[in-house]
């Protein structure tokens, strides 16, 4: 298999996947929609990070090891469910403080301050979802080797294919940002808020149930 002539059919998969619904897409959404264009950077930002690392340990065999082993796949599961239901929870009390709040109050989240330490708060929580999936590890040893020529380097091939995926996914979701951004006015209403909190908090529960039940 030629690598040029894969490209084609590896973008598509890529945008494919891209598009399917999970925790990045929850978390770049619910970032876009409070926190702007700008604010959902460091997410889309932590998130392809994550993804990029989990390609590297495949091309090295680490993500296989995880893979199979059960100790390794269990303490992934248990901390990526944990860290989507605290996300899920977290929102669900900033919906309930905005009700007790009422439609006519300002309501404050409680952020830490400076700008600079929520960017990397916002990168970490990305980077975290990314990097405690243990499917991200399984779907990294299925998905790239069908990319590599058997006549190229594993290694260096398969971080030149994550670096494209890496950048086809950061532009697919910031243009996504962007259009969920220019609303955000209004989704930061108090009583479209707290009915986003609501949702996005029950859509990342469910996520995290789903992650801790899942099997290999």
């Amino acid at each position: 298999m030629d690598l040029v002539a894969s490209l084609p059919a590896f973008a598509v998969a890529v945008v494919l996947i891209s598009a399917s619904p999970g925790p990045a897409m929850a978390l770049i959404l619910r970032r876009a929609a409070l926190h702007g264009f700008r604010g959902a950077v460091p997410t889309v930002l932590g998130l392809e990070a994550g993804l990029y690392a989990w390609a590297l340990f495949a091309a090295v065999g680490l993500a296989a090891l995880v893979a199979a082993s059960e100790v390794a796949f269990v303490v992934l599961r248990v901390v990526g469910a944990g860290f989507l239901l605290y996300l899920g929870l977290k929102a669900w009390r900033t919906a309930w403080r905005i009700r007790k709040a009422g439609p006519a109050q300002e309501f404050t989240e409680d952020t830490p301050p400076g700008r600079k330490r929520g960017w990397w708060r916002a990168f970490g929580e990305g980077a975290l979802v990314m990097l405690a999936n243990p499917k991200a590890a399984a779907f990294m040893i299925a998905f790239y080797p069908q990319f590599v020529p058997a006549d190229q380097p594993l290694f260096s091939t398969t971080a030149l294919l994550a670096l494209l995926q890496v950048a086809i996914e950061i532009v697919l979701y910031l243009a996504l940002a962007a259009v969920v951004g220019r609303a955000g006015a209004w989704f930061r209403r108090p009583v479209i808020r707290r009915r986003l909190e609501a949702v996005s908090g029950t859509v990342l529960v469910v996520l995290g149930l789903r992650m801790a039940a899942a099997t290999r």
